[in-house]
Parts: structure tokens; sequence; C-alpha cells
């Protein structure tokens, strides 16, 4: 693996690592090939004295190997890394186990905003809990961020989870990640968002089962059967939400529908 990474703390970082360390060697070798063959050509076919520099063609299938043996071998590398991306994008994009902890993560010039629900497991109600550039997780635990932004395009950034995400303005956009060793990590800002991105940067703090209980029960003391762990948005409660989403779709487009009758009346 590369040294200079960051250590890994995260379920999918080493499926991530594996490829950049795949992509790296195959660039390094590739690379290596192509000046070493570059140098030598120089010295093979320079302008000696009493003999001018060879003019290759590049007419006769020998002198054409040159050219496409090396383009069918980088088109086999280069699938060969597709298909490795592949399985790590099916893993990672693809496809989120059920999450554990859900919270929703706001970027804007230029700090974060990260949003609990609260006991009730509802967004948008009166005991959700806002913090700013700073979420707080569960180690071994699935967390599903839903991430948004209220500005500009910004890009959500774990280095040490080997997740980052943009957050765009007008979509809510899913990631998730499973923390494997509790500790304080950096959630930089990785898009140039404005003269003050450089300074744009939260903190994750992952806590051992026990610590994030305490830290849960501290959140909502003052919200009556506070509960042990932050809760995740039940299942009927999604399902509730998105039957409210469809009803105001079909609604808003009714409204459409009923403009444009009268306008054409």
């Amino acid at each position: 693996m590369l040294s200079w990474l960051p250590e890994n703390v995260s379920t999918y970082g080493a499926d991530i690592d594996s490829l950049f360390t795949l992509i790296y060697y195959i660039t390094g070798i590739a690379f290596l090939l192509a000046e070493g063959l570059l140098l030598l050509f120089l010295l093979l076919y320079r302008r000696r004295q009493g003999h001018g520099a060879t003019y290759v063609a590049g007419d006769r299938l020998g002198e054409l190997a040159w050219v496409l043996v090396p383009c069918a071998l980088v088109l086999a590398l280069d699938l060969w890394i597709d298909a490795r991306g592949a399985e790590t994008w099916a893993k990672v994009k693809g496809s989120a186990p059920p999450a554990d902890v859900r919270v929703r993560v706001v970027g804007k010039q230029f700090n974060w905003e990260v949003f609990y629900p609260g006991p009730d497991g509802v967004w948008d109600t009166a005991d959700d809990r806002r913090l700013e550039n700073e979420l707080h997780v569960p180690v071994g635990k699935v967390v599903e961020v839903l991430l948004e932004s209220q500005d500009v395009i910004h890009s959500f950034f774990l280095p040490h989870l080997r997740l980052k995400q943009d957050a765009v303005p007008g979509r809510k956009i899913p990631a998730w990640f499973v923390a494997t060793k509790p500790g304080r990590y950096e959630i930089p800002c990785a898009e140039l968002c404005g003269f003050g991105h450089s300074g744009m940067k939260g903190w994750l703090t992952v806590h051992t089962s026990e610590e994030y209980s305490a830290w849960v029960q501290r959140q909502w003391a003052t919200f009556p059967h506070a509960p042990a762990t932050a809760p995740a948005v039940p299942r009927l409660a999604r399902t509730q939400d998105a039957t409210q989403t469809k009803e105001r779709d079909s609604s808003d487009s009714s409204l459409f529908l009923e403009r444009r009758r009268r306008e054409r009346g």
C-alpha cells in the first residue's frame, strides 16, 4: 500500500487504496519504460560523425509494432483497472447497507452544518439538533450522510475514511461510511468554493459505543424519553416522507396542468 496516504479507518478504505496502488504502479512502470526507451532511442539513432540521424518512417509491420503493441497493452491495463474499479464502485456507490445513524450535512460558505433528527426520528421538528463543523458517530456503525449545499458546490471529504462526495445546490446526495477506529478526523472542503475555502473545515469524532451513548444523552437531555443512541429515521417515517413528497409532486403537477388549461382557454 501507499504509506503516505492517511491512515485508513473505513470498512471500504482498503478497496479504494488497492485501486490507488494498482494505478500508481501501472502508471509508474509505464512512465519508466516510456522514458527509458526514449533515452535509448535518442542514443541509438542520434546523429554521429559521418552518419546522419536515422529516420524511421513507420510503414513496416516491425516498426508499427512499436505503436500497436503499447496501444493494445494500455487498453488491456485500462480494462483491468475498469473491472477492479467497477467492483469497488458497486460496493461503495451501488448499494448502501441499512443505516444505524442518519445525519444531514449542509455545506455553505464557509462551514458545515450538521443536523441530527431528535428522539422522534423525524427531520425538521423541534427536537432536531444542529451542530456547526462537528459530526459525531459511533464506531462500527453504518452512518448515512445526506449532503446538501446552501449556495455553491462544496465537496465533503473524509480522507481517513476514503470518502469524498460533492454537495450540489438543489440536490440531496446520500453517502455512507463505517468508521473502524475511534478518534478525531478532519472534514475539509475539497472544492474551491470562495475566498474562505481554505478555512472551511469540520471535524468527525468517532466514539466508542459507551461514549457515543453518553454524548447522545447530553444532546437530548432536555427532551423526554431521550434515546440511548442517535435516532435514525425510522422506516415508517421514511415511507411517510416519501409518500408526502409524491403527494406534493402530484399536487404541483396538477396545479401546473390547471394553469395551462386556463391559459389555453
